[in-house]
Formats: structure tokens, C-alpha cells, sequence
């Protein structure tokens, strides 16, 4: 390291307030962010600039190292965060960003930390005395370029997974007459009879002048308590802070339901001197409601595809109790629960003093009310949002594999680098 950098000292007078200085906060992960401080700084400071080292003498060995960015122009640091510049001349910032992270040199890091248990540091000098892999410029360039071009396709695929997802939800409220109306042009020109003004709003006409009449729900509304038998909840006794270990009872946890799918393992161990309820265990095929969270959670909905077994509901969740050859299918529940003409009747039911917490009573869920299609075309979409959700999903996981590939392969190119002469 000693031959690529060249170690800053240059002292900055603070009195106090810190003016056009910026103090930042090295992470773990080698980000560097502006830090908020009230209090006054007391002793030397020193300057850092963008494009420069800088690294946490006391945290280095846990991965706060990282390049002053750009958007802060004028950083300041105590003794205890030594800054260096980089050579241009065989040092690429972003070549340098990138091998900072890299594990190799992570547990190299490590290795030169002294001092007792605890309080371990990474001096200055032992910083330097680290040896990095030092390929040309022009294969630095080639590296980084390689790398960044796979991390720019990966969020193109993640982006395409977002765009298929919402098609898939806008074509599930389509086919049910509740998709939200295409937002008004900022300086809409139109024309309406004087009429109709006296009629309706100045919005109303230009919406109709936009996108046609009103949508009219393409089934009938139908209330949920109409179509259930009942909304039951669980038990909350006092659980341990752990998930349930094997063949253990569990007790879920509101964040089971939370984000609309079932997650097993967001529940609690129920104790040994409990006796477990049966009647509450969860099943497949089961439909939970939150019935308490915080307001975008209350209401939460989701449709059980499989679990393991000895987990029961809590009280602050509903099942849903389906009557015998109901017209409502479970999965079509769950993502009717998710229109917003469903989210706007909860958030209007809430009850509760509490900003974190909000509850919505059985009564009130109960008089939700949705369209209702027919069990054919109930199985039709929630068979399409499935399959848009999977296609989403199979991007994502592309794009997770390329992103891991391709750091794979920036390492493994680093490695290569050091069976050649060391910088």
C-alpha cells in the first residue's frame, strides 16, 4: 500500500462549529456518510477530499475503509481516522473501492489489528505495510468495467421484475373494475357543456374527457362478513425471544403476516411449562389477517401455501373461516385484501392512540367489501398474479446470481494478480 499512497495530514482549524467542514461515519460496509454532531470538537482535525482513503483505526478490521465521496466536498476527521491519497498514476479509485471489499484483503486487514482483546486498532503503518494485487491501469480499467457492466444488467433485471409485477397487480385490478385512474394532464385543455359543469366538478369532466366515464366494478360488490362464517384469532401467552427450534410449539409474530406472504419463521418458542392449543395451529390453506401494526400493516393479508407444523396464531391475528363450498376462494381473499379500495377502508376503520400501534376491529373487517367474480374467473386471477409474481421473481434471482458471479469473478481475477510481483 505504501507504494500507491501517500498519507494526508493536513491539520483544519475548528473552533467549535464546523462550517463548510463536513464530519463523517465510516460503516462496515466502506460507505462513508455525513455525520450529524451537536456537540463541540475538541483537539486536532484533519482534511479529507473526495477520492481519498480514509479508515476507523478501531473499526478497519470490521470493514470501515472507504473513498470520500464525491458528495462531500469537505470532510474533516480526528487523529483516530487516518486519510491517504491515492496515486493516480497506478491507482484506480474505483479499482481501489472495489479491492477494499474484497475478502482477501479484509482478512489481511484483520491480521495486522494489535493490541488487547477489545480494543484492537490498525495503525497507520500497518496499513501500508499491506500488500494489494496491482494489475496496469488499463486492466483495472477492463475489471471494473466488467464488473460494473454484469451490476448494470442485474438492475436492469430488477427493474424488468418491478415492471412485471405491477403490470400483474394493474391487470388483477383491470379485470376486477378498481384499477386507479390515469393521473390528469398539468394544463389540461378541454371542452364541456355548460351542463355538465353545473353538474359535476371541473375533475370529474376533464376525467371523463380523459378516460371515459367512471369505471363501473366489473362484478358485484360483496361484503366479507357476507361470505365467512367468522374471523378468529389466536393466543399470545408469554413466549421466549427465539423462533421455535425443531419439534418445538411456536406462537407467530405479526411480522408472520406482515408483507403478504406467510413467513414461518417469524414466530416465538412457546415455553416448556406451557401447554400448546391445537385448535390454533396453523394449517395450509389458512388465510391470516393482521387485525394490529403499525397503519400500512393493519390488514396485512396472507394466504398460508405451506408451513411446518406446532405453530399457533397469535391474538393479534385473525383466520379466516371459510363456509362450505364458499364462493370465495382463500388465494383470491388474499390479494383482494391488497386493492386499495380494501386499504382505504381499513385505514379509515383504525382505532387507537398509538402512532406504532393501530387496530381495526372484527366488525369493521368484516364490512370490508370487494368485487366479487366467479369461482372460474376468481382461480383464473390469482393463477395470472401468480405466475407475474413468479416471472418477477426468476428475475430477481437472476440478478442476484449475476451480481454474485460477477464479484466472483472480480476476485478471482485479483488472485490471479498476486502470483505476479506485489505493490
Amino acid at each position: 500500500m505504501s507504494d500507491v499512497l501517500v498519507q494526508r495530514s493536513e491539520p483544519v482549524r475548528v473552533h467549535g462549529a464546523l462550517g463548510d467542514w463536513q464530519a463523517i461515519t465510516i460503516k462496515f460496509s466502506g460507505e462513508v456518510l455525513p455525520r450529524e454532531r451537536t456537540e463541540v470538537f475538541k483537539g486536532a482535525m484533519f482534511a479529507a477530499y473526495p477520492g481519498d482513503l480514509a479508515f476507523s483505526k478501531i473499526d478497519a478490521r470490521n470493514g470501515a475503509v472507504g473513498l470520500i465521496p464525491d458528495s462531500i466536498p469537505k470532510a474533516v476527521v480526528t487523529s483516530e481516522y487516518p486519510v491517504f491519497t491515492p496515486n493516480a498514476d497506478k491507482l484506480r479509485a474505483d479499482f481501489l473501492h472495489h479491492l477494499l471489499r474484497a475478502e482477501h484483503f479484509r482478512a489481511d486487514l484483520q491480521r495486522k489489528a494489535s493490541g488487547t482483546s477489545g480494543r484492537k486498532r490498525v495503525t497507520p503503518e500497518g496499513f501500508l505495510s499491506l500488500e494489494i494485487p496491482l494489475p496496469g491501469l488499463e486492466e483495472q480499467d477492463a475489471l471494473i468495467n466488467a464488473y460494473t457492466e454484469a451490476l448494470h444488467r442485474a438492475d436492469q433485471l430488477e427493474q424488468e421484475a418491478d415492471a412485471i409485477e405491477r403490470a400483474g397487480w394493474k391487470a388483477f385490478e383491470t379485470a376486477l373494475g378498481v384499477a386507479p385512474p390515469p393521473p390528469l394532464p398539468d394544463r389540461p385543455v378541454f371542452v364541456a357543456r355548460f351542463k355538465d359543469v353545473e353538474r359535476w366538478s371541473h375533475e370529474s369532466i376533464l376525467r371523463n374527457a380523459v378516460s371515459g366515464p367512471d369505471q363501473q366494478h366489473s362484478w358485484p360488490l360483496t361484503r366479507l362478513g357476507d361470505l365467512v362464517v367468522d374471523l378468529e384469532n389466536g393466543w399470545s401467552p408469554k413466549c421466549h425471544d427465539h423462533p421455535a427450534g425443531e419439534g418445538k410449539w411456536g406462537v407467530l409474530k405479526l411480522g408472520a403476516v406482515s408483507f403478504g406472504t406467510f413467513d414461518a419463521v417469524e414466530n416465538k418458542e412457546l415455553p416448556a411449562n406451557l401447554k400448546p392449543r391445537p385448535e390454533y395451529e396453523v394449517k395450509a390453506g389458512d388465510v391470516l389477517i393482521s387485525r394490529a401494526n403499525v397503519v400500512r400493516y393493519v390488514g396485512a393479508c396472507a394466504h398460508v401455501e405451506a408451513t411446518p407444523p406446532r405453530l399457533l396464531l397469535c391474538d393479534k391475528i385473525f383466520r379466516v373461516r371459510f363456509r362450505p363450498n364458499s364462493p370465495l376462494l382463500p388465494r383470491f381473499l388474499a390479494e383482494a385484501m391488497k386493492l386499495r379500495v380494501v386499504r382505504e377502508h381499513i385505514e379509515s376503520r383504525l382505532t387507537g392512540t398509538s402512532p406504532t400501534m393501530k387496530n381495526i376491529s372484527k366488525p369493521a373487517l368484516l364490512d370490508i367489501r370487494f368485487p366479487l367474480p366467479d369461482l372460474i374467473e376468481q382461480q383464473r386471477l390469482v393463477d395470472d398474479i401468480g405466475a407475474s409474481r413468479a416471472d418477477a421473481a426468476n428475475k430477481r434471482t437472476e440478478a442476484a446470481t449475476l451480481r454474485q458471479s460477477a464479484w466472483a469473478t472480480f476476485e478471482a481475477a485479483l488472485f490471479t494478480a498476486t502470483e505476479e510481483p506485489s505493490a
